[in-house]
C-alpha cells in the first residue's frame, strides 16, 4: 500500500481526529513475547498495554508478537508494512463507531521462515512474559518435529532451555486461551514438554517458570471488507487488518509471574491470588452460552448471533441455559448477575455482526470444554439437563450438513470428517452422536441426560430448530 497506516502516516490520522499512540514507540523494551497474534488478542491484550504506555507506564513491557502457522503469513506481511500498528474499532449497538490506532506491538516475527530466531527472542533476558492466544487445539499438539520446534510449546521450551543454560532465568507463560485452568494447561503442556526433551529441564521449569491462569472476555468477530473501507475512510489511510470488537471487555488474571508484570489493575484488569470463580463464570455462561446459541441458530437459518439472539424462542431458550442450568453451577461471586445479565444485549448487537460460523468453528474442542461440564455438575446435583441437552443435539443435528431448510451447513472443524461421518450414522442409531466418548465422556450412559439428548434430537428432524425451542420452553414431550 502506498498510503498505508505506518509511522509515517500517524500524524494524517491523528488530524482526522483518531487517537494514535502518544508515546515514543521507538524507546519501548519488548518485555511481552506473545504467540499467536489474532483479532482477539489484538483487541485484547495489546489494547491493554497500549492503553498503560498511554499512561506512561509499561514501558518494558511492550509486546513483540510471533505467527506460529502458516496461516499467519498474512499477518505478518501487513505486521511489517504498518510498522506492526493497527486499528481497533469498538462498534457500539447504536450503530456508533470508535477508532483508535494501538502500537503497544513493535515487532512481529514469523517462526515457519526463522524458529530460531523467535527462539532467541525469547530467550532475550528483556521477555518476562510468554503470552498465548493459540486456540483450544494448539494445546495438544506435539512441541517438535525431528529437533526443530514447530509449535508454540515447542519455541517455549526451547527458549526456557536456552535461558536455563545461560543463567538467564525464567519467563512467566501466560495463557489467555478459552481453556478452563489455561494455566495449569499450558504448564502441564511445557513441562511435559521439556521433561521429555530432558528431564533435569523439566524440573527446572517446575520450579522456576510461572503459570498463572486467566479468564478473558470480549467479543471479536472477523474483520470483513465493510470494516476494512469503513477503517479506512476514518483513518484516510489503509489498514490492511484493522480489528473490530463490542465495548465490553474483561480480564481476570492470576498476580502469579516469575520475572514481574505490567500494572495491568491500572488498565481495568482484576488481579487475583484465584481466578478459578471468574474462570467458571465466563466460560459456561458466555462461552457455554454461546454454543447453546450457535447451533441452535444454524439450524434455523440464522447467519448471525444478533439475528438469532433477537428470536423471542430463541432468547427465552437461552434464558433457560443461562438462569436454570449453567449459574447454579456457579459459586456465589461480585459481578455474577451482571455478568450473566449482560450477555444476551451483547449477542443481540447488530453492530458486531458476529457471525454463528465463528462461533461454531472448532466445537469438538470448546462443547466439551464449556458446556458439557455444566451436565455433570447439574447430573451429580440433580438438577435441569435439557437446555443443554438440546444445544449437544442441535450440534449433533448440525453435523448432519443441513440446515432445516435443506440448505448445505459445513461442518466447520477440525474433526469435520470424522464428526460428518458419526452424525450420519444417527439414522440408524440415534445414540450415535452422543457415544463418542472423546467428546461425551460417559454421558451416553446418563439416562436422563441420553432421554433428553434422544428428545431433542428427535424433535429437531421431524420439527426443525425453532419448534423444537418452543417445544423445549413449553416443557412438553
Amino acid at each position: 500500500m502506498s498510503n498505508a497506516l505506518s509511522t509515517a502516516t500517524l500524524a494524517a490520522v491523528a488530524s482526522r481526529g483518531v487517537p494514535v499512540p502518544d508515546y515514543d514507540r521507538t524507546g519501548l523494551v519488548t518485555g511481552i513475547v506473545h504467540l499467536g497474534v489474532g483479532g482477539f488478542h489484538r483487541s485484547h491484550q495489546a489494547m491493554v498495554v497500549d492503553r498503560l504506555l498511554r499512561e506512561g507506564k509499561a514501558r518494558d513491557f511492550a509486546i513483540c508478537g510471533v505467527g506460529v502457522l502458516e496461516q499467519d503469513r498474512r499477518m505478518a506481511a501487513v505486521m511489517a508494512e504498518q510498522d506492526c500498528l493497527y486499528t481497533l474499532v469498538t462498534k457500539h449497538p447504536d450503530g456508533s463507531r470508535e477508532a483508535r490506532v494501538v502500537g503497544s506491538i513493535v515487532d512481529y516475527l514469523f517462526a515457519p521462515d526463522d524458529p530460531a530466531q523467535v527462539v532467541e527472542r525469547l530467550a532475550s533476558p528483556e521477555t518476562r512474559i510468554v503470552s498465548l492466544t493459540i486456540s483450544e487445539g494448539g494445546y495438544q499438539a506435539d512441541p517438535a518435529a525431528e529437533g526443530a520446534p514447530l509449535t508454540a510449546f515447542g519455541l517455549v521450551v526451547a527458549a526456557l532451555r536456552l535461558r536455563r543454560e545461560r543463567g538467564t532465568g525464567p519467563f512467566t507463560v501466560m495463557s489467555c486461551d478459552n481453556l478452563a485452568h489455561n494455566g495449569a494447561v499450558a504448564r502441564e503442556a511445557v513441562t511435559s514438554f521439556a521433561r521429555d526433551l530432558d528431564p533435569d529441564l523439566g524440573d527446572w521449569v517446575t520450579e522456576h517458570v510461572r503459570f498463572p491462569s486467566s479468564m478473558v472476555d470480549r467479543i471479536t468477530p472477523v474483520t470483513s471488507d465493510a470494516d476494512r473501507a469503513a477503517t479506512t475512510e476514518a483513518l484516510g489511510v489503509e489498514d490492511g487488518w484493522p480489528v473490530v470488537a463490542e465495548p465490553y471487555v474483561a480480564w481476570a488474571l492470576e498476580d502469579d509471574f516469575a520475572a514481574g508484570r505490567p500494572p495491568f489493575e491500572d488498565a481495568g484488569v482484576t488481579v487475583v491470588p484465584d481466578v478459578g470463580p471468574w474462570e467458571r463464570m465466563k466460560l459456561r455462561l458466555a462461552n457455554g452460552g454461546h454454543q447453546a446459541l450457535c447451533h441452535v441458530g444454524v439450524l434455523a437459518g440464522f447467519r448471525y448471533a444478533h439475528e438469532a439472539a433477537a428470536d423471542p424462542g430463541v432468547a427465552a431458550y437461552l434464558t433457560a441455559y443461562l438462569d436454570q442450568e449453567a449459574a447454579p453451577t456457579l459459586e456465589a461471586l461480585p459481578g455474577l448477575d451482571a455478568f450473566k445479565d449482560a450477555l444476551l444485549g451483547r449477542w443481540r448487537n447488530p453492530a458486531v455482526a458476529d457471525t454463528l460460523d465463528r462461533i461454531r468453528t472448532d466445537s469438538s474442542d470448546r462443547l466439551p470444554a464449556w458446556l458439557l461440564p455444566v451436565v455433570v455438575d447439574n447430573l451429580a446435583a440433580d438438577g435441569p439437563v435439557r437446555a443443554s441437552a438440546l444445544a449437544c443435539a442441535a450440534w449433533a443435528r448440525a453435523c448432519e450438513g443441513y440446515d432445516d431448510q435443506g440448505r448445505s451447513l459445513p461442518v466447520l472443524d477440525r474433526a469435520a470428517a470424522e464428526l460428518s461421518q458419526v452424525a450420519g450414522a444417527q439414522a440408524d442409531d440415534p445414540t450415535a452422536f452422543l457415544a463418542q466418548r472423546p467428546l461425551f465422556g460417559d454421558l451416553v450412559d446418563e439416562p436422563r441426560f441420553r432421554e433428553a439428548f434422544l428428545e431433542a434430537r428427535a424433535s429437531l428432524v421431524e420439527h426443525g430448530a425453532l419448534a423444537t425451542v418452543a417445544r423445549f420452553l413449553d416443557g412438553g414431550e
